[in-house]
């Protein structure tokens, strides 16, 4: 193999993650789809092994123990789609609401993983009151993105995140069992941020569609 032909293998792929990260996510969904639409016992038995190949895809590339992303992937059952992460866009003051998560004490705009069930607003609505302690509402979509093109931390999952303003109706700062602390922050005095979660170009983005109400929602 050429220098040139090793150096197509590292390529960043269109949507910018690097080019195993998108084998071991394709593998992954069509082992989880055919795991749930197989009857025959071969079958089952072959799509497994390809759960096993993109588990040591991952585990290769990642420094994560193989039998670790297996248990990570088994998690997910039924036809593989996209996951939805909400995320809520709250400013008082022109100063933009953050938690900071205990997991790795990096802040992030309150959301999380879309609940069965629930509407996208009730949603949203929820996580702002668990994470941050106010009670809102949401009054706009304000972008829905694909992450991989997004320049965001790499994740496992092909994930979509969706932005919603959301106006304070009541309550008041408090942290929970997942955020160690709330803040309101100036567009120029952001605090060290949890980039898996939200990147410093999107909430730039957030600031540029709030202060230009008439501007369509931003989609992939």
């Amino acid at each position: 193999m050429t220098s040139e032909e090793r150096g197509a293998l590292e390529t960043p792929t269109e949507a910018g993650e690097p080019p195993w990260l998108a084998w071991a996510r394709r593998l992954q969904a069509l082992s989880q789809s055919g795991l749930y639409y197989c009857e025959d016992a071969f079958d089952r038995e072959r799509y497994g092994e390809v759960a096993r190949i993109a588990a040591e895809i991952m585990a290769r590339h990642s420094g994560v123990a193989a039998e670790r992303v297996e248990r990570f992937f088994s998690a997910e059952v039924g036809y593989a789609t996209p996951k939805t992460d909400l995320r809520a866009v709250v400013l008082r003051e022109d100063k933009l609401l953050l938690v900071r998560e205990r997991s790795d004490g990096l802040w992030s705009l309150p959301g999380g993983w879309a609940d069965v069930g629930e509407t996208p607003a009730a949603c949203i609505e929820k996580e702002v009151w668990e994470e941050a302690g106010f009670r809102s509402r949401a009054v706009k979509l304000l972008a829905f993105y694909d992450q991989r093109r997004r320049g965001a931390k790499p994740h496992p999952l092909h994930t979509y995140k969706a932005f919603f303003h959301c106006e304070i109706t009541g309550g008041e700062a408090r942290p929970s069992v997942e955020t160690s602390e709330v803040g309101f922050f100036a567009e120029h005095a952001l605090p060290p941020l949890s980039t898996g979660r939200v990147t410093a170009e999107q909430l730039t983005r957030m600031f540029e569609l709030l202060h230009n109400p008439d501007c369509p929602a931003d989609f992939d």
